[in-house]
Formats: structure tokens, sequence, C-alpha cells
């Protein structure tokens, strides 16, 4: 919320000093060029063309405060307009009587800075020099290769320099500076969101961390501890039994945080890791697409897997099948008996059947829209 009243202050504050700058042009073009030029009227062999120059200038400030009012920047047509305010600096310069470059009757001289800074107002401080120098010298050169560089001449022109440069150069620099502020801020409020970011990411981590021991606490912890005070065997079948479970209950648990398109079949991959290891030879068969379930719910639909790998004498099969309304994980092995996992979550259901050493469990999980 902060950040959006910060940028709106600024946008009202850049659209200020667009509005102030145009006025100002408006004023020198409309007010003083215009009254020069019809004041000295009789002065200009073709005043036509002077006439076409102060056209072309109103063009420009017409465009600008079109674009104001639609709230929009010049873009791509910035060069196109640059390019006719120095067309109209050339023409006007054209017809000028002689020896009248930097004085009254030379309206453009101040008038045509404006409208290129009212053109690129929002550009870099280093752009707008170069178009004060441009127009500059559009005047210089009509002093010395038209007129002569009289003394008297190249004063004149010294003099009336310091204003056309001047005083839209402190605008200009204006302009810079909000500019300046404008990137600072979002330079700082971009490292603000970076490091907001990555302290979430880190929490993120830190609690899945504890969440992960909690869930192992409960079931891996007692029997390692079984097993490095001495109250296990290693070489209890029970114990092995055990040890082959929450091995595949551990690899599951960090499958559990991998970024994958099937999460369900990533995780039952990793348990089958685990049995293929101990020589069981499993067979994976996936078939049908389906939406992929919670983590609670992908516990459970392979927590029969993992038992029955864990435990699976010589071979197994685990078969994957689904849609949008049901998901199935149903796993063959020849382990003998296993008691049935009890679901955590509703709409999780589990069956089994057992013929011998053959047992055939089936996980069932439909979706709630």
């Amino acid at each position: 919320m902060g950040d959006a009243v910060e940028e709106a202050t600024r946008a009202r504050l850049r659209r200020g000093l667009r509005v102030a700058t145009l006025l100002i042009a408006l004023v020198i073009v409309g007010g003083l060029g215009l009254t020069n030029l019809l004041h000295h009227l009789d002065r200009y062999e073709w005043p036509l063309t002077q006439f076409a120059a102060l056209g072309l200038l109103a063009v420009v400030l017409t465009g600008e405060a079109v674009l104001l009012v639609r709230r929009r920047s010049w873009d791509r047509l910035r060069l196109p307009a640059i390019a006719v305010v120095l067309a109209a600096s050339m023409l006007s310069y054209a017809t000028l009587p002689d020896g009248r470059t930097s004085t009254t009757v030379d309206w453009i001289f101040g008038a045509a800075n404006w409208v290129g800074v009212v053109v690129l107002l929002d550009r870099p401080l280093r752009v707008i020099v170069s178009f004060l120098i441009a127009h500059e010298l559009t005047a210089l050169l009509n002093l010395l290769v038209l007129e002569g560089s009289s003394r008297q001449a190249l004063a004149r022109f010294a003099t009336g320099s310091v204003t056309v440069i001047g005083f839209p150069l402190c605008v200009a620099v204006v302009a810079g500076i909000l500019h300046g502020l404008s990137a600072a801020a979002a330079a700082s409020r971009e490292e603000i969101e970076r490091v907001r970011v990555a302290e979430a990411v880190a929490a993120e981590f830190h609690r899945r961390r504890q969440q992960r021991f909690a869930e192992l606490s409960a079931t891996t912890v007692p029997l390692l501890e079984g097993l490095a005070d001495g109250s296990l065997r290693p070489e209890d079948p029970a114990v092995q039994r055990r040890s082959a479970i929450e091995a595949a209950r551990m690899r599951r648990l960090f499958a559990e945080t991998d970024s994958v398109a099937d999460p369900l079949l990533h995780e039952l991959r990793h348990c089958v890791d685990v049995a293929d290891r101990r020589g069981v030879v499993v067979e994976l068969d996936a078939r049908g697409q389906w939406p992929a379930p919670p983590v609670a719910v992908r516990r459970d639909l392979t927590e029969a897997v993992v038992i029955m790998l864990a435990t699976a004498a010589s071979r197994a099969r685990v078969t994957v099948t689904g849609g949008a309304g049901l998901v199935s994980v149903s796993v063959v092995a020849d382990c003998g008996e296993v008691s049935v996992p009890s679901p955590a979550t509703p709409g999780v259901r589990v069956e089994a059947l057992q013929n011998d050493e053959t047992v055939w469990m089936e996980a069932q999980w439909q979706p709630t829209n």
C-alpha cells in the first residue's frame, strides 16, 4: 500500500512538472515569440516562413497537451518531434534578416529551446543538454556562416545563450533529480522485496525442516535410538523390516519437497528404489492422468506401497491408475501377512486381499471439487 502511495506521489510530481514546463513554453512561444514576430514582421523578407516555423512549434506543443490529457509520453514520436523543432529553427534562420541573430527579431532563439525541453523532459539530463547544444549550434552557424562573426554579434550571442540554455537547463536538472529519486526508490523497493522473499523462503525451509523432524520423531527416531543403545538388534527380522519401512518413508518424505510435474509418481519411484536396493524386482505401471493430490493424501496412497515393498521377498508390482474423479494406487507383492494401514485423510479408502504369501492392497482417493 505504501509503495503504491509513493509511486502515485512521484507520478503526480512528474505530471505537474510536465504541465508547468508546457505552460512556460506556451507563454514564451505564443506570447513573447509571437509578439516579437508580429512586431518585426516588416523586417522579414519571407514572413510566411517565420509563421510556418511558429506553426511547427505549435504542433509539437499541441501534441504534448494531448499526451498529457491521455496520460501518455512521446515514446516513438519523440525523435520526430525533436526533428520538427530543429527543422523549425533552421527554417526560421534561413529567412532571418542579417545581423539579427539572438536579437528580438530572432524570436525562435528563446522559443525552440523550451519546446525541445517539453519533449525531452522525462529523458536523462545528457539528452536535454545535447538538444540545447544542437539548438545553440543552429543559431551559431547562422551567425558565423550567413552573417559574419563580429565581436559585437558574438558578445550578444553569448549573453543571450546564458538565458537560452540556463533556464531550460534548470528545469531539466529538476526533472533529472525527480527521475533519479524515482529510480533510487524503485531500486530500494526491489531490494526490500528481495530481502523479504529471502527471509520468507528461509522461514519456510526452517518450518519444513522442523515438520520433517517431527514426522520422523514418531517412528524413525525411536528405531535409531533402539539400535544405538542396543535394545534393538540389527539381525532381528522385525527390526530389519522396520528399518526398511522407515528408510522408504524417509525417501518419500525427502521427495515431497521436490518440484515435479507428478509428485505422486515421483514419490512412488523413491519407494521403489528402496526395494530395488534390497534386490526386490519391482514393476511400476502408470495409466491415465490425475490431479496432484495434497501431501497428506499422497502419504495415505503410498503408505501401503511403503509397507509392502519394505517386506516383499522377491517381487512386487505397483500400479497407479486414475483420472479426474478417482486415483488408485495398488500393489501386489510376496510379502506374507501385513497390517492394513489406516488412512488419516477423508476420502482415502484402503482394501487388502491375501492369498498364501501374495498380498494385494489398494488405496483409492476421490477428489472433491
